[in-house]
């Protein structure tokens, strides 16, 4: 007969629990059913807050900043180069004559007809005359193309 009790009052506690839960249960569905809109809108809020945290923080994550720095090292000194020599066969070839070469010197180092015609003691005119000379027996149009082709051929330094 002991056990009979002991499993009815066993048997009974089980079912009151269920029945606790089950009215707990009911009574939370009667309040979701009571609030849903005010719990769907805390909902929405939450997600949209949710949203805000996020998209600030993307946006105003910190950027890396780049900074570049312009080191000057000094470069070796560069190897003394030979003094430079005159290639005269290539001068005779041309047919240059010294004052041609003088002046084609004189265009190298920038200086203007005037200003060679009054360094050399002569007119502007006759600098323009050796000049012409000198580009035709070098093939050259212009005063920097007569430069680079005496460079190229030895006559400049």
């Amino acid at each position: 007969m002991k056990r009979s009790v002991l499993s009815h009052v066993l048997l009974l506690g089980l079912v009151g629990g269920v029945l606790i839960a089950v009215l707990r249960w009911s009574e939370y569905q009667f309040l979701v059913i009571e609030h849903s809109f005010e719990i769907y809108g805390a909902i929405v809020a939450i997600l949209f807050a949710a949203f805000g945290i996020w998209l600030g923080i993307k946006l105003t994550k910190p950027r890396e900043k780049i900074i570049l720095r312009e080191v000057l090292i000094p470069a070796a000194a560069p190897a003394e180069q030979a003094p430079f020599a005159l290639n005269q066969p290539q001068l005779d070839a041309l047919g240059i004559t010294p004052r041609e070469l003088e002046i084609l010197n004189l265009i190298a180092q920038g200086l203007s007809n005037r200003e060679i015609a009054d360094r050399l003691f002569v007119s502007e005119n006759t600098v323009k005359t050796h000049c012409s000379r000198a580009f035709d027996k070098l093939g050259a149009r212009r005063r920097t193309q007569a430069v680079q082709l005496g460079k190229q051929l030895g006559l400049l330094p």
